[in-house]
């Protein structure tokens, strides 16, 4: 009997901080798949190739906010949780994150990382619990059609 190899958790983190970067991939590596992006356009370019679960973002970047970054992927790549990140306590990022960038959660820098291991499982959970219902409204959707047609049918006879 094979065993099914659970596949790690997906995860982009993006930051214009490179020591930033590599000590969150070093703290999370073994525990997920995690991809960096030191630009929110770099980030763009990458979700094109490659499908992630988690999108953790840096708030203040130099081209652009994590909360803009956040807010113009939304149309493209809707299914992603979003976690914003801030060195600062800035009130009207956290309206902003919560409004346009569709943010999950919002931590501040720097961040712990039991701390952040237990938001990203939550995150997880969700995204996990929104591809399930999606998949099942799909098949819901399908049987209602095969019952429809099935009904059609026998009228016509």
């Amino acid at each position: 009997m094979s065993e099914i190899k659970e596949e790690k958790i997906k995860i982009l983190y993006v930051d214009d901080e490179e020591n930033n970067l590599q000590a969150f991939k070093a703290s999370f590596r073994r525990d997920y798949k995690v991809y960096i992006a030191i630009s929110a356009q770099v980030a763009r370019d990458f979700l094109k190739t490659q499908e992630v679960d988690i999108i953790i973002t840096d708030q203040r970047m130099p081209e652009e906010t994590g909360v803009d970054f956040l807010a113009s992927i939304i149309p493209l790549y809707p299914d992603p949780i979003r976690i914003l990140l801030t060195g600062y306590t800035d009130i009207q990022a956290v309206i902003d994150a919560i409004n346009k960038g569709q943010v999950y959660h919002y931590l501040t820098k720097p961040w712990e990382e039991d701390y952040m291991r237990t938001v990203i499982k939550n995150a997880f959970e969700i995204y996990a619990l929104r591809k399930e219902n999606k998949k099942l409204t799909e098949d819901l959707i399908k049987s209602n059609d095969q019952l429809e047609f099935l009904l059609r049918q026998n009228l016509l006879s």
